[in-house]
């Protein structure tokens, strides 16, 4: 079986899409191919991302933001995009979505929760579609 590859598109790369490459790659277990990037890469990950994510036991402080390249688009099977616009280059046979979260640069811990929350809802409903229940069980949690 290949294994299905998703690649997660916001602005700086340092909150949304890092948040939710963090819980792709902890609750697939591996088997689904993770990769995160920019279309105008930030310095640093977002700190109060980083908080948000180690509350739920997800490590995202060594990530750096990468900026968004034509290969990592070609190389993904979906693209997923978080307010980038029109940033994103687009191939054919790419499975593409726009996910409309808040951005939570500049925003408290008590802002970034929810939406922390709500990319793990839509990251577990990806996994379920991405992975056959034939597959060995991810970490659902």
């Amino acid at each position: 079986m290949n294994k299905p590859s998703v690649l997660f598109v916001c602005v700086h790369n340092a909150g949304r899409s890092q948040m939710a490459a963090g819980y792709l790659h902890h609750l697939s277990n591996g088997l689904i191919e993770v990769r995160s990037a920019g279309s105008a890469p930030g310095a640093a990950i977002n700190p109060v991302a980083v908080q948000a994510m180690a509350e739920e036991g997800i490590d995202i402080s060594a990530n750096a933001p990468k900026v968004l390249t034509t290969e990592a688009v070609q190389d993904s099977d979906v693209v997923i995009t978080m307010g980038c616009g029109d940033a994103c280059p687009i191939f054919p046979g790419k499975r593409y979505e726009d996910w409309e979260l808040d951005d939570p640069a500049g925003q408290g811990l008590e802002a970034v929760r929810p939406i922390r929350d709500e990319i793990r809802h839509r990251v577990k409903a990806l996994i379920t579609e991405l992975i056959p229940a034939s597959a060995p069980e991810p970490d659902r949690r």
